[in-house]
């Protein structure tokens, strides 16, 4: 029988969710040491080729979040090192974790997105706030969400109502990187929907469905311990659970992706829309891929250790 690999669970990191990977980090790594693995657990810094070129056998588990760690940068090192890891490659990571790429492609595909401009800050700068709120008024009406393009847990995103409010939304996201993405507002009931492979084709998980006490699910709904009424399976017709999953393991196929991913999905009127999908979601205590593997047949811990198991594999040939 094959023995465990050493885990290393790769956390914290220098973007603004450093704080949220650790706590993903640790959930994570006692999850793998109550089923028996060995799980070092290392930040990004300095010393960590050094710790991860010094173990025989050993499989990464990145778990950054934000810039660098979703970007694919990486999961570039560890290809470069041939340390195999638990994720999607690194070209992959690229078209999700960029809004504005990741929804061109969904949309491309024939699946339900908002409508969206993608503005750099240079240009909003030189072109005056003025005319660009007159101009995506007129293109995408009012209300808006204005997020950063490469960011995540909300960072930097605000519902906009009305036009005075929209130079503020778009400085607060340029706060986070240099390009913003503006799309229509969609009304409706917020899921997210996990997908995991483990080795048989990528799969959706019982479905998520969110309700922020506050109404907007920000940072604060997000990782505040009861601020956000989290009901799975979500109570939905069969026929839209199934148009979620759907949606979800289309765009995972769709991207590239592998291993694991989470995408999030409004239903308004009309059906399920895609907003974004997570290559590196969040895996703390108020997280939504725990969540969901908790409610299905094989728990957090043990699909934490089915994917480092899939993970050694691939590198053993």
């Amino acid at each position: 029988m094959t023995s465990k690999p050493t885990v290393a669970v790769l956390a914290g990191g220098l973007s603004h969710e450093r704080e949220i990977s650790l706590r993903s980090g640790r959930r994570v790594t006692q999850a793998l040491r109550d089923l028996g693995h060995e799980v070092i657990e290392s930040d990004v810094d300095s010393g960590l080729i050094e710790t991860l070129t010094g173990l025989d056998d050993v499989v990464a588990f990145p778990l950054l979040h934000g810039e660098s760690g979703e970007d694919g940068a990486l999961r570039e090192v560890l290809s470069m090192l041939d340390i195999p890891f638990v994720g999607t490659l690194p070209r992959s990571c690229r078209l999700a974790f960029d809004k504005a790429v990741s929804t061109t492609l969904v949309r491309r595909a024939g699946i339900r997105t908002p409508e969206q401009v993608a503005l750099p800050h240079d240009l909003f700068r030189e072109l005056g706030a003025k005319h660009i709120v007159r101009s995506l008024g007129e293109k995408l009406g009012f209300p808006l969400m204005v997020k950063p393009a490469r960011c995540g847990s909300a960072l930097g995103c605000t519902r906009v109502d009305a036009p005075e409010d929209l130079p503020a939304a778009m400085v607060a996201a340029y706060g986070y990187g240099p390009l913003a993405v503006v799309e229509e507002g969609v009304s409706g009931v917020e899921v997210t929907v996990t997908v995991i492979d483990t080795g048989n084709g990528p799969e959706a998980q019982p479905v998520v469905k969110i309700e922020p006490a506050s109404g907007v699910y920000d940072y604060e709904a997000r990782y505040t311990a009861g601020a956000t009424r989290f009901t799975v399976p979500a109570d939905l017709s069969d026929e839209i659970t199934a148009q979620c999953a759907d949606m979800a393991v289309r765009v995972h196929e769709l991207l590239g992706l592998r291993d694991l991913s989470r995408t999030d999905i409004i239903i308004d009127e009309e059906g399920p829309v895609f907003i974004e999908t997570n290559v590196a979601p969040g895996m703390t205590e108020t997280s939504l891929v725990p969540l969901a593997l908790d409610a299905g047949p094989d728990g957090f811990a043990k699909v934490c250790s089915q994917l480092v198991s899939v993970a050694a594999a691939r590198a053993r040939g």
